[in-house]
């Protein structure tokens, strides 16, 4: 068994223990594979394994890396994690199934614009990424603008707007982990509760929340969907794009 199988089912018993002490349901947590700075032959390695979705946060590595696979692309589910440009909106719209970090209009308004040139594409999926410990060097927005700008996403024709992502500031307190965690399940709750029968927000059922470090807290909180890396490719090199 190769290092990457044995890591994944690892972290699959961990997060269906987790899911086990918050009584729920493994099924409802998927994992998302964070393969930024990985090769293509890891990701492929990680799909032998029964891993579909993976995450990546740089556009231009990560385009490289689905052009390579492209035989697999029925097999795959892209997510775009990383923070996001208005000049890398194109790649995006063009090349992946799901974006995890819209903390702004604009950005939105160009990936259904770019994903509306692209017809045979289905509606790109989205989450609204908010910033639950107000750091300044983390993208996302204020949980308390996020309602407003997911009712200004559901009105967009080519996106689907499928709830909210978060990176809480790393932190070793579980308590502490699952507090920050508890404040996006309940802006996630609110806006559900709000706009449960309105058009556009059909599909918001996504809690993205949740790494290495903290995926049992997240789960506790409610998390629909953990980003892990580390825990499933190992140790990453720092790389600047």
């Amino acid at each position: 068994m190769s290092q990457i199988t044995s890591n994944l089912l690892q972290v699959k018993q961990r997060l269906a223990l987790a899911a086990k002490a918050s009584q729920r349901e493994p099924a409802e947590i998927q994992l998302l594979a964070v393969s930024k700075t990985f090769p293509a032959q890891d990701i492929e390695e990680a799909m032998h394994a029964g891993q579909t979705g993976f995450g990546e946060n740089y556009v231009q590595e990560a385009v490289e890396k689905i052009t390579l696979l492209a035989g697999l692309r029925s097999k795959l589910v892209w997510h775009f994690i990383g923070p996001l440009q208005s000049n890398k909106t194109k790649e995006v719209a063009a090349h992946f199934d799901w974006a995890h970090s819209i903390d702004r209009l604009k950005i939105a308004e160009r990936l259904s614009s770019q994903r509306g040139e692209l017809p045979d594409l289905a509606k790109l999926q989205v989450c609204v990424q908010v910033n639950v410990s107000q750091e300044e060097s983390k993208s996302g927005i204020a949980l308390g603008d996020a309602e407003a700008l997911c009712n200004a996403i559901a009105k967009l024709p080519h996106l689907s707007l499928r709830g909210l992502m978060a990176i809480p500031a790393p932190n070793p307190d579980h308590h502490e982990q699952r507090q920050a965690f508890a404040a996006v399940r309940e802006c996630f709750k609110q806006i559900k509760a709000k706009h449960l029968h309105e058009a556009g927000y059909e599909l918001f059922d996504t809690l993205s929340m949740g790494m290495s470090d903290d995926l049992e807290s997240a789960i506790a909180e409610g998390s629909t969907m953990v980003r892990v890396g580390t825990a499933i490719f190992g140790k990453r090199d720092k790389i600047s794009v």
